[in-house]
């Protein structure tokens, strides 16, 4: 999940014990993980621990109390969201023993079949939804999380070969502050949104942690490209049927894309979900990384961009149909979020198949 490190998202039978001190924690330290998602392969304990267990705070402070010593982690390709890839790990008590050849070789192959499955749910949810034949404006990205050391070299490059050489540098620069301001602080983060050489916003999730030993032994800083409305509103109940809060969150996605455009309050989304207000906003932000807000912004921005790039209806038209309050703040809004006006944007996405006159448009 976007959020800048390691989530448990399906955690079964797992209980609070274990999420959220993983969540808020030690994720940090899950070495296995980071090691199978980075090399793109299973991998053993002694892999990554060749030291032993005892001197890692993940097993010494987290698994201990449950007795276990032995872990296989084996990369799973995006199993939630696209560009955000994710491990599946197994572990066994002492008594156990250690894992054998065919163990790994099973955890392997029970990963890669989630991966083929959620591929396939996924092109199929898209394929019959209003984001079938994705439009050529939709930003795409084949990884979305970038992971920089204190000494600006990528630890995951992922995103860096999508984006162009502006949107690099800028993270770049970026990257030199939040090390700079980090001082004693454990981590910190927000959104930011960097223009690439077109123009075109591209939003982040930053977040710069002081230490992260899983990756590194100094500061880290993660960014993570934000999914796009496609993206949130492919998301069902029943990619999180483990994980039973997550699970009473994603309606409401779908809710505030239905009703968005006669602006549904923070209350009445909540009661639809059957949760306080409080309480809603506090754990959407929390698990899914974006806050109600945003998410209702982010319908209206797509839907907008759809009817601007038709070119067939007036600007004060499009402001209402996608609820508004009036052509001003539509502009402010649209420009808050893309970096440019909506007029702008029309000529801009009319040329989106010749990106060298659209830069020399820019210059002008």
């Amino acid at each position: 999940m976007p959020r800048g490190g390691l989530q448990i998202v399906q955690p079964s039978h797992l209980g609070e014990r274990w999420v959220k001190p993983y969540l808020t924690e030690f994720h940090v330290y899950d070495s296995a993980a980071w090691r199978a998602i980075i090399d793109d392969r299973a991998v053993r304990r002694d892999e990554v621990w060749p030291e032993g267990v005892e001197q890692s705070r993940f097993f010494r402070d987290f698994l201990d109390g449950s007795k276990l010593r032995h872990v296989i982690s084996a990369p799973v390709k995006s199993p939630i969201l696209p560009g955000y890839d994710g491990a599946i790990s197994v572990y066994s008590r002492t008594e156990q023993g250690a894992f054998t050849d065919a163990d790994i070789k099973a955890v392997a192959d029970a990963a890669s079949q989630i991966s083929r499955a959620a591929a396939t749910a996924r092109s199929s949810r898209i394929s019959h939804g209003e984001c079938a034949n994705p439009p050529s404006w939709m930003q795409k990205a084949n990884c979305r999380l970038t992971v920089l050391s204190a000494a600006l070299k990528p630890i995951i490059a992922g995103g860096l070969a999508s984006f162009d050489e502006r949107i690099v540098d800028q993270l770049n620069q970026d990257a030199r502050h939040r090390i700079q301001r980090l001082g004693n602080e454990p981590m910190s983060s927000d959104r930011i949104s960097i223009a690439d050489s077109r123009g075109q916003f591209w939003v982040f999730r930053a977040v710069a942690y002081r230490s992260y030993p899983a990756l590194s032994t100094g500061p880290v800083i993660f960014y993570s490209l934000l999914p796009s409305y496609c993206d949130w509103i492919s998301l069902r109940a029943a990619d999180f049927s483990a994980d039973a809060e997550i699970t009473r969150l994603v309606p409401a996605m779908q809710f505030m894309s239905e009703n968005f455009r006669r602006g549904p309050t923070l209350g009445e989304i909540a009661k639809h979900v059957h949760l306080s207000p409080f309480h809603f906003h506090r754990r959407f932000t929390e698990l899914l990384g974006i806050t109600p807000k945003h998410f209702l912004l982010e319908c209206q921005i797509f839907h907008t961009k759809r009817l601007l790039f038709g070119r067939e209806t007036e600007l004060a038209e499009i402001s209402k149909i996608c609820g508004f309050a009036h052509q001003s703040h539509f502009t402010s809004r649209f420009k808050q979020f893309t970096g440019l006006t909506p007029t702008r944007w029309r000529k801009m996405s009319s040329r989106s198949d010749d990106p060298a006159r659209s830069k020399a448009e820019m210059s002008h």
